[in-house]
């Protein structure tokens, strides 16, 4: 951690978080000469992958983009909850990258009314004054979980992905995995083979039968950047590419994990009613609903559009409503691939900004 005073300094980028967006936006940003600083709530190095359950190796993720003027993490059965930080904490130590933490961002808000003006970013540990900023906060923080009728009345376990430590907590126990993306595939994949498990999704599931080309993924990023240049909510990338099974999800195959049943109607204290009446009895309800971004710090700054989520320019990374503003991780840059590109288109829409709005001379 480096040492500095927050009361001082004026600088002319501050990003917020230090996972993959983060440390690709401050590589970007040192390579060009902007004075800046990475807040990073964390007290460690590795950004959400720290958080993750032990189980998850590197064979397991869907992959781990290098990170700019880096070698890749090769697949391996070591933690990635270990594998991930710990690349991440050389990473910052070789580029000497800006971070100070832990810092827990509150808010940022305008100093004034001027649109060309400086922005404070609060926190608890202090505040900085910056020309620019990068929100790279990721999801991690916002786990998403529906609200259904009789959760309340539940007398087993329930738990969200976030909060998920691996499959030997259930052994023996019936296990209702709630959600349809490429996380609940993976977790039953991990259950089946220790516990009964019940799989439910609001709509079918999709699967992908042919390889995933760059084609596709291209595709897919196109459609979830269409939404944020519209002022829409952004879906996940994974959500428009379909779901597969890998290897180590045949078994889970094998005992019946993937027959899917539509949303139950309700909760009831000893498991879950569909409308037809029928009932399942379960002891854990495993929420793997997915996670929202965490956008709560810029609320002063009224980024949102009317269709309720933050507009953002062509080049995917600007806020439309404030161009101060640029966000990383954010809708077609969710992902570690997407990320390592929003880090550098964002701090080029930076230099932009700072060499079209100079600083005014201080006597």
């Amino acid at each position: 951690m480096r040492d500095t005073d927050p009361t001082g300094q004026v600088w002319d980028a501050v990003v917020v978080g230090a996972g993959q967006a983060g440390l690709s936006a401050s590589y970007h940003l040192t390579r060009l000469g902007v004075a800046h600083v990475v807040l990073d709530a964390d007290a460690a190095p590795g950004g959400a992958w720290q958080h993750r359950w032990d189980s998850l190796t590197m064979r397991d993720v869907h992959g781990v983009a290098a990170l700019p003027d880096a070698e890749a993490l090769p697949e391996s059965d070591e933690r990635a909850n270990v594998a991930v930080p710990a690349y991440f904490a050389r990473y910052e130590a070789a580029h000497d990258l800006p971070v100070v933490r832990p810092v827990q961002v509150r808010q940022v808000r305008p100093l004034d009314a001027d649109p060309a003006g400086l922005l404070e970013v609060e926190a608890p540990e202090g505040a900085w004054r910056t020309r620019t900023l990068v929100s790279a906060t990721g999801t991690w923080t916002r786990p998403f979980v529906p609200t259904y009728p009789g959760a309340a009345t539940f007398l087993g376990e329930q738990l969200h992905t976030h909060d998920y430590r691996g499959a030997e907590a259930f052994r023996g126990r019936t296990v209702l995995v709630v959600g349809g993306g490429a996380s609940a595939v993976q977790l039953l994949g991990e259950l089946a083979p220790l516990t009964r498990t019940v799989w439910v999704t609001r709509r079918p599931p999709v699967w992908r039968t042919d390889d995933f080309s760059p084609d596709r993924g291209r595709e897919a990023v196109a459609m979830v950047a269409d939404r944020v240049r519209r002022g829409l909510p952004p879906r996940s990338v994974v959500s428009v590419t379909g779901l597969a099974l890998r290897p180590q999800e045949r078994e889970a195959e094998r005992l019946g994990a993937y027959r899917r049943r539509p949303m139950f109607e309700r909760i009831e204290p000893d498991g879950v009613r569909w409308s037809d009446g029928s009932f399942a009895a379960v002891d854990v309800i495993l929420w793997a609903t997915g996670f929202r971004p965490v956008l709560t710090h810029l609320a002063p700054l009224r980024l949102r559009s009317e269709q309720g989520g933050i507009q953002l320019d062509e080049a995917g990374t600007t806020a439309v409503r404030d161009p101060r503003v640029q966000l990383v991780g954010y809708g077609p840059s969710a992902s570690t691939i997407g990320a390592n590109r929003a880090g550098r288109v964002a701090a080029r829409a930076v230099t932009r900004w700072l060499a079209e709005h100079p600083a005014p001379v201080r006597a």
